[in-house]
């Protein structure tokens, strides 16, 4: 069932969703060759702890660490480790705060050093079809038409829409409904309403779209073997869309 949040509410969503956004920044600036994902989960933590903030993935169904960091053909769900980063590499960051009981929840994608040009028109084209899903988040429109724009950039590059994972609605939960799909046809599903907050977040793969899952349950990764890229913002529907997670 989708619950549409108070007024009050989106605003606890906005406090969440600013720690969640200074840690996703913070956590990208740190990354360079020679650093671990380990690392990386490790500085997450303690940032947003600091701040009086609850990491939300840490234990969520038993994942193990606070972020998601998902290295060249991995797309989602990585789980943070030893894994050096190399220069060439990209590696997605997905995280999670959860402040007065409400979630934010984010994502980018980044170069590590010097990245080959098609790997560079990944990153740009998936970050595009995030800000394309986001501007069809207002009153009146239909969920399928923030799928759409995100299925229309990303094909009109060149590369895969993920077709497996999906976004979701987000609250006091995790997930919530709705779920939101990264491809389909325009004017279908829920009619959009104010007090709907989603986490949108466009899965973009180089090659095909087929992704598996590893034996630990949680790395997803391409089929292929090819990079894939993930770019993630809470949403609150309105008129201009409310990115709640914005820098």
């Amino acid at each position: 069932m989708i619950t549409l949040k108070a007024e009050w509410e989106i605003e606890k969503m906005r406090r969440a969703g600013a720690l969640t956004a200074q840690a996703r920044d913070y956590v990208a600036a740190l990354v360079r060759p020679g650093v671990t994902t380990r690392e990386l989960d490790d500085a997450a933590r303690r940032f947003i702890e600091e701040r009086g903030g609850t990491p939300s993935f840490l234990g969520y169904e038993g994942f193990p660490a606070s972020i998601c960091a998902s290295v060249n053909s991995v797309v989602v769900h990585g789980i943070p480790d030893g894994q050096v980063l190399r220069d060439g590499d990209i590696v997605s960051l997905d995280l999670g705060v959860i402040v007065d009981g409400y979630h934010g929840d984010t994502a980018t994608t980044v170069a590590v050093g010097e990245v080959p040009p098609d790997m560079r028109a990944l990153l740009a084209a998936t970050r595009q079809a995030l800000l394309a899903g986001v501007a069809q988040a207002v009153p009146g429109n239909h969920l399928s038409d923030i799928s759409h724009a995100v299925e229309e950039v990303g094909e009109r590059a060149g590369f895969s829409i993920v077709v497996d994972f999906v976004g979701h609605g987000i609250g006091r939960e995790m997930h919530e409904d709705p779920q939101v799909p990264n491809y389909g046809p325009p004017g279908r599903g829920i009619q959009l309403r104010r007090g709907m907050v989603l986490a949108i977040e466009p899965m973009i793969n180089m090659g095909g779209p087929d992704v598996r899952i590893r034996d630990d349950g949680w790395t997803v990764e391409t089929i292929d073997g090819r990079p894939s890229a993930h770019f993630e913002h809470t949403v609150a529907v309105g008129a201009p869309p409310d990115v709640l997670t914005a820098p």
